[in-house]
């Protein structure tokens, strides 16, 4: 059985998410494509995940994780236009550790991009975990200690333009993404009382 992701726990109240424009369940669940955001409030950012498909429970590269056997959700629809999870985005602190430690519950690889943020090297190393990409980012140079954290969501939404319009002055201008063809926006998260780090993008490009 292949790794994929059921849910993630987000320390968020839950009606904070509805005024930024998600549909939350009475049971504080915010089904976005095929993924549950369990809003649990209190703390800050994203609390830990819950996945199917491994062997056993507990932290995978210090990321608190629980094993799932769950079915997929059915999604809702949120009036920000969000339509599914692009990808989540895990800081490493030690990126030869944290692949070591996802090989080990049977995920491979699919991608690395080479790049620099604030002229510093770093690395992407990009995991498919069913219908959700893990982005992996570390130095390539360096390793500490410490866990591992799911730092960001992208999400995809059905028009760029129309939700950006929707957050207004919450949003960053739209840009080109990295993927061709694909236009991405950054919401101001925190302006929106949110504390996980937010972006939107376009649908893929379909191939013909």
């Amino acid at each position: 059985m292949s790794v994929t992701v059921d849910e993630l726990h987000i320390a968020d109240p839950a009606d904070t998410w509805r005024s930024a424009g998600f549909s939350v369940d009475p049971d504080d669940v915010c089904r976005v494509g095929e993924v549950r955001l369990r809003l649990a409030g209190g703390g800050t950012g994203i609390l830990g995940w819950a996945l199917r498909g491994l062997p056993q429970d507990g932290s995978l590269d210090g990321i608190p994780t629980s094993r799932s056997a769950a079915a997929a959700t059915e999604p809702a629809v949120h009036p920000n236009g969000v339509t599914s999870i692009d990808h989540v985005v895990l800081l490493s602190p030690n990126l030869s550790r944290t692949v070591d430690a996802l090989n080990a519950v049977g995920l491979q690889s699919r991608r690395v991009r080479d790049t620099e943020l604030g002229g510093r090297p770093m690395r992407q190393v990009f995991f498919r975990l069913g219908a959700v990409i893990l982005e992996v980012v570390g130095s390539p140079e360096t390793a500490a200690d410490g866990p591992s954290s799911l730092w960001g969501i992208t999400y995809v939404v059905a028009d760029i333009e129309a939700s950006a319009a929707f957050f207004g002055e919450r949003t960053l201008p739209v840009k080109d993404a990295v993927q061709p063809g694909r236009r991405i926006t950054t919401l101001r998260h925190r302006d929106l009382g949110m504390s996980v780090r937010t972006a939107l993008i376009s649908p893929p490009i379909l191939s013909r």
